[in-house]
């Protein structure tokens, strides 16, 4: 039979018994070309793709899949088939080496430090690494720069590669309007391997006039890529580039509708376009659906990432976003909030929020995590107390709305020539906290009552521990002032964030620490050190004790504040991370990059359980909606993007910035979105407007159709200019007055 049969060919291919092969091959009436993509190529180690649902060739040697993962062992090889759905097999065939030691194959999307992921469609790149005892697939997690490489060995004629590439897209440009969108995704992807080909084969004169012609083609959003790319002319100069083993070993995602796909393919097999085949293979991941293609903008929409569009695969996991349930002390306090309703003479437009108060300590969110899902520290008796001061003033909260905006004050900074690099406000809005690039850390009090410092230990020791006011008497009034200035760092301050408690303060460094002060005594009680670059952002859980951090070194970390190791290590973004944020649940944390994408990860084990792709520049600002339903982000390209995280889309796009975007908030309740941006204004979206009547359908979430309204501008409710100060913090305190902050620039 014909599984058999590639066996031995591969067999008498490995042992270069050339003339047997043949006769063999003839015997059986196979031509190379039938084994699928590369199938028999010399040291390719058999790799047999099927692409798509078809019963391609590719699918031989495992028969049409049958929806489960299998490995078997066929004359001296090991066959592991990863399938998705019935009838969708990727299938790699990897023989034995010399004295029995096998390379491991990876079935499905490559990324650079993804987990072996199932369900892939088109078969992934071979690489070599150890073979576990006992007959399972190990599959190496850092992929060595020189293997990586090699995969740019096997090269067709240097000087056809304009053609190829002319050539393709001129078939690209003239085909139907509802595939060329689809298809015009493939431009850049194959831009960049087959210059990246030409460079590494030593072709350099050729790769110059390929990147000079057609690189003006390539989407705007792409120029700085290209501008990394343009300096890679050597091959020497492709070993340590880390954006080229970045598109090396994360396979570049497309999404692509079935007929679209099969359209390119006729179109390659008939001009017997190998190189250009050879490398969709390879290198790019193509998620096929069923349905209509997407149009133009729908794709402009999601497209811009480092490795192109998140898999549908990548948002299909659940995620608890419902909020924990408040514990149940507060209860008793309903008697006086309706005094102070009464008060202001409008009890209607109170009513609904009162009832959410109470409603939110009896009834579980179906959404919500378990309440014991990850451990939360206790409640002490300051924290109830802060509790209940954040109902009162809960009561009292304006209600928002398109009829109700927020007043905003501003708070400048002025003279900050040590350059302000990070700003925070406390829950209760008393404090706020600059960080700057001289490397101080510097604590306002907002209010009139001054910052105080514990008193030595001796003079502790003299109070009378039962007295009704030992808070009070603990402090020294010596020390009393509007300011204090925190020493340690040693590079300038890039993060900054108080405990809810208000008892710590936390800052991130380009020095790699992160650093816990204490408001107790202005004093450093630990500096944490884990990354070993600038760390760009750090924050306190809405719980406190558990923080996150994100850095140069592409990885964000969990720590508690009781350990100096950290708890959890997120890996897998492109670029830097330039920005974190805990969900109000406290189970999960969104991270932004350079790599233009956002992370959804879970506190729980460490995965990733969202990717969201859309923007065109490095994300620096993150805002979850109160309820936990909603995320916005803003980015360098000056949009802001809303998604729903339940279904893993993209629900909305604010334009109107035009410059970084590096403070989002939403107001208490969530009706409106505050954005703030180095373009000196501070602008509020309606978000309740920007939620409702979501598609949110099967379809649209199978297939990631998303219809954006055209024009954002119904949904800016008002810009606000400052005269030089770029915005680099909002806040809305427990009243929804609306709190920015930024330091003067004089140009």
């Amino acid at each position: 039979d014909r599984q058999t049969l590639v066996a031995v060919l591969q067999f008498l291919r490995r042992s270069n018994l050339r003339e047997s092969e043949e006769i063999l091959r003839r015997e059986a009436r196979l031509l190379g070309d039938d084994l699928g993509a590369g199938a028999l190529s010399p040291g390719s180690a058999g790799l047999l793709g099927g692409s798509g649902s078809e019963a391609d060739s590719g699918e031989v040697l495992l028969g049409r899949g049958t929806g489960a993962a299998a490995a078997t062992a066929i004359g001296g090889s090991v066959a592991a088939v990863a399938t998705s759905s019935p009838g969708v097999a990727a299938v790699a065939a990897v023989p034995a080496g010399k004295g029995g030691a096998r390379r491991d194959c990876g079935v499905g999307a490559f990324s650079r430090r993804d987990p072996w992921e199932e369900g892939s469609v088109l078969s992934d790149k071979l690489f070599a690494g150890p073979f576990a005892v006992g007959g399972a697939v190990v599959v190496e997690d850092q992929p060595d720069v020189s293997a990586v490489l090699s995969a740019y060995n096997q090269q067709g004629d240097p000087t056809l590669y304009e053609e190829y590439y002319s050539g393709l897209k001129h078939f690209i440009e003239c085909s139907l309007d509802c595939h060329r969108a689809e298809l015009s995704q493939l431009f850049y992807p194959l831009f960049v391997h087959m210059y990246l080909e030409l460079v590494y084969n030593q072709h350099e004169s050729e790769a110059k006039s390929f990147f000079e012609r057609f690189h003006g083609d390539q989407e705007c959003y792409y120029q700085d890529d290209l501008r990394v790319l343009s300096s890679l002319t050597k091959k020497e100069h492709m070993k340590g580039n880390e954006t080229m083993l970045d598109f090396r070993t994360s396979k570049f995602v497309l999404r692509i509708s079935r007929d679209s796909y099969q359209l390119l393919k006729r179109h390659l097999q008939e001009k017997q376009n190998n190189q250009i085949w050879n490398i969709v293979q390879e290198h790019l991941y193509i998620d096929i659906f069923d349905g209509m293609p997407r149009s133009k903008q729908q794709i402009d929409a999601m497209v811009g990432s480092l490795a192109g569009e998140a898999k549908r695969e990548a948002n299909k996991a659940k995620v608890f976003f419902g909020l924990l349930k408040e514990p149940e002390f507060d209860v008793p306090l309903d008697d006086e909030d309706e005094e102070g309703e009464n008060e202001e003479g409008k009890p209607k437009k109170k009513k609904p929020k009162k009832d959410n108060v109470g409603s939110k300590s009896k009834k579980q969110d179906p959404n919500a995590p378990p309440q014991n899902r990850i451990p939360l520290p206790e409640l002490k008796d300051s924290d109830k107390l802060d509790k209940v001061m954040n109902m009162k003033e809960a009561a009292r909260r304006v209600r928002l709305g398109p009829e109700c905006l927020p007043s905003i004050c501003f708070y400048t900074f002025l003279n900050a020539y040590q350059g302000l690099t990070a700003v925070d406000i406390t829950d209760d809005s008393s404090m706020i906290v600059g960080g700057f690039a001289d490397s101080t850390v510097r604590v306002w009090s907002v209010t009139p009552k001054k910052l105080r410092s514990v008193k030595t230990a001796a003079d502790l020791s003299l109070i009378d521990k039962e007295s009704d006011d030992v808070l009070e008497r603990i402090m020294d009034e010596k020390t009393a002032s509007e300011l204090k200035i925190l020493y340690g760092h040693s590079g300038p301050v890039y993060g900054t964030s108080f405990s809810p408690d208000r008892n710590y303060l936390l800052s991130c460094s380009e020095d790699g620490t992160v650093r816990l002060w204490s408001l107790q005594t202005f004093t450093c009680l630990v500096g944490y050190k884990g990354h070993n670059y600038p760390v760009w952002d750090t924050q306190f859980s809405p719980y406190g004790y558990y923080f996150v951090s994100g850095g140069h070194d592409r990885v964000a970390r969990l720590w508690a504040t009781d350990h100096y190791q950290p708890l959890r290590i997120f890996a897998g973004h492109l670029a830097d991370v330039t920005c974190t944020r805990f969900h109000p649940n406290s189970n999960y944390i969104a991270t932004g990059s350079a790599d233009r994408t956002i992370r959804l990860w879970d506190v729980l084990n460490g995965n990733c359980v969202r990717i969201f792709t859309g923007h065109k520049g490095p994300i620096h600002s993150l805002a979850f909606s109160p309820n936990g339903r909603f995320l916005a982000t803003g980015a360098t390209d000056g949009r802001v993007l809303l998604w729903d995280i339940g279904h893993g889309l993209m629900v909305g796009e604010l334009k109107g910035h035009t410059d970084t975007i590096y403070a989002l908030r939403f107001s208490r309740d969530g009706e409106i979105l505050a954005s703030g941006s180095m373009d000196n204004t501070v602008r509020l979206w309606d978000a309740v407007k920007a939620f409702e009547d979501l598609e949110t359908d099967d379809f649209t979430t199978a297939t990631g159709h998303i219809n954006l309204p055209e024009n954002s501008q119904d949904l800016l409710l008002g810009t606000y200019m400052t005269k030089s100060t770029p915005v680099v913090h909002l806040h809305f305190t427990r009243r929804n007055l609306l709190l920015a902050a930024g330091a003067y620039s004089s140009q």
